[in-house]
């Protein structure tokens, strides 16, 4: 297989995954703020980022990558957003510190540096986990 024909092929998922990010920033975003009222803001911050997570972590397996969510899977998840922030962190003061970026504009570049990172990073944990589930089973 070509890397160009490998590259078309996994376009499709990455758009999905990118709506999926999307809607799972919304969810972070109205728990978070619904939330804070009630809670301390980094309470709300936790309880907003994990329920957001879970539902990212759902959606992935169904809509993007289309597989069935195993535990295994569910715990192996949150890897992808740490290859996201490893990537995302040092973009951020690459940004900030050395080209002078705003803070307020260098976040949302820093995250697109990491989405193809972190699409690559939950593609690999959601269907090596399909697979895992698969023999096991099978």
């Amino acid at each position: 297989m070509t890397r160009t024909f490998a590259v078309a092929r996994a376009l499709p998922a990455f758009l999905r995954f990118l709506v999926v990010g999307a809607a799972s920033a919304g969810v972070y975003y109205l728990l978070y703020q619904g939330s804070r009222q009630l809670v301390p803001y980094l309470v709300a911050h936790a309880l907003a980022l994990s329920i957001a997570m879970v539902a990212a972590y759902l959606l992935n397996c169904r809509y993007t990558f289309r597989v069935r969510p195993s535990l295994r899977g569910m715990v192996l998840y949150p890897l992808s957003n740490l290859g996201g922030f490893a990537v995302s962190a040092p973009a951020l003061y690459l940004l900030v510190d050395h080209l002078g970026l705003s803070q307020l504009i260098a976040p949302l570049l820093a995250q697109g540096i990491a989405t193809p990172v972190t699409f690559l990073v939950a593609r690999f944990v959601l269907l090596r986990s399909a697979r895992h589930r698969d023999r096991s089973t099978g």
